[in-house]
């Protein structure tokens, strides 16, 4: 198709997930051609990893209404300066300053990205200001059509990973004193209630009486619930058993050093961090809430367990850990599908969002 200019705006200053999804979207998106801008706050570090990359970010204040004011005059300028084809928003409060912008500038696309899984309140983000909305994930899509999004409106694009170069070796089990014979349960999360830290430790702990080779690691940070799973590991006399890394930068490094991954989380919209556990030839479980049971094939790259089941998530790590057969199948089968399907890749989303832009353009211009 031809060269499309596009702009995303953003809201948040922080940068996690979502944010992301976008730096890697745009970057996907330039490398098929096309031009992109952005749109941020000023102290965003969205804005400054975007500007390192080349791209060219405007700045402006989002909060309040004076900025909402002054904010959607100025991107009406920018968006009619720059003859873009597509607005791409991503948070409320850039949708209803960008969006409504982009209906007093004329832009012929406007594509709002939902990324969160929690329920959502006010329609009119969804429905009133964008032409169209993406979603990381076909449960989020259903979500949105159940509330009163029309479904012709809305068309997942998953979001991809970047796949690290092999790791020859890892240096967990060097860093943590344990033997190559022993097995690691690893977890990779951000350290949040909703992540099932607790639920995991509760299934795998009675495992690990009757076995004295198996290990529990957790990468991730976050304050209270690292230091309140710290206190409960103590609580149990589990320190020599159960690990906790805090946030690392070397994620690669560390799958590699695992055996199966696993993580119980009890709300997700889509969940790459499975999809980065099989790129690394692992089995996973998961739980099946938002678009987890998406991201993994149950029975063939790993188990799917239902959510707050004890019973069902130790059945699952008894059934990988005492089996390293069916560790080796999965992991093998996992690897598969993300290198060779490259299901998750970012040619994929540049490829399905460039698809999805093509036709919600031609239908607005028919």
């Amino acid at each position: 198709m031809r060269s499309l200019r596009i702009v995303h705006s953003e809201a948040a200053t922080s940068f996690g997930g979502q944010e992301g999804r976008i730096f890697k979207e745009m970057t996907a998106m330039r490398a098929r051609g096309h031009h992109m801008e952005a749109i941020c706050q000023p102290k965003a570090l969205l804005a400054e990893r975007l500007s390192d990359a080349g791209f060219t970010v405007h700045t402006l204040e989002m909060d309040g209404v004076a900025n909402y004011l002054k904010g959607v005059a100025t991107i009406r300028g920018i968006l009619r300066e720059g003859r873009f084809d597509v607005l791409n928003t991503h948070s409320r409060r850039d949708t209803v300053i960008a969006a409504a912008a982009a209906r007093l500038a004329g832009t012929p696309l406007i594509v709002r990205t939902r990324h969160l899984s929690n329920k959502v309140g006010s329609l009119w983000s969804y429905t009133r200001l964008p032409h169209r909305v993406t979603t990381v994930s076909d449960h989020v899509r259903q979500h949105l059509i159940e509330r009163g999004v029309p479904a012709a409106s809305v068309a997942t694009v998953y979001s991809p990973i970047v796949l690290p170069p092999p790791v020859e070796r890892s240096t967990l089990r060097e860093e943590l004193g344990l033997a190559d014979d022993d097995i690691v349960v690893g977890c990779v999360a951000v350290m949040r209630a909703t992540k099932g830290h607790k639920d995991l430790i509760d299934a795998i702990a009675p495992l690990m009486a009757s076995r004295p080779k198996l290990h529990l690691v957790f990468v991730g940070g976050g304050s209270p619930v690292f230091e309140q799973t710290q206190a409960y590991v103590a609580e149990l006399g589990l320190q020599d058993r159960i690990h906790l890394m805090g946030m690392r930068r070397d994620v690669p490094n560390l799958l590699a050093g695992f055996d199966l991954f696993a993580l119980a989380t009890q709300q997700e919209a889509s969940g790459t961090v499975y999809v980065e556990a099989q790129a690394s030839g692992l089995p996973v479980i998961g739980t099946d809430v938002g678009g987890v049971s998406e991201m993994f094939r149950d029975g063939e790259t790993g188990i799917l367990v239902p959510p707050k089941d004890a019973r069902a998530l130790a059945g699952a790590l008894e059934r990988l850990i005492d089996d390293a057969g069916l560790r080796r199948r999965m992991g093998e089968a996992g690897r598969k599908m993300v290198w060779e399907e490259g299901v998750f890749s970012p040619a994929r989303l540049a490829e399905t969002t460039e698809a999805v832009y093509a036709k919600w353009l031609a239908e607005r211009a028919g």
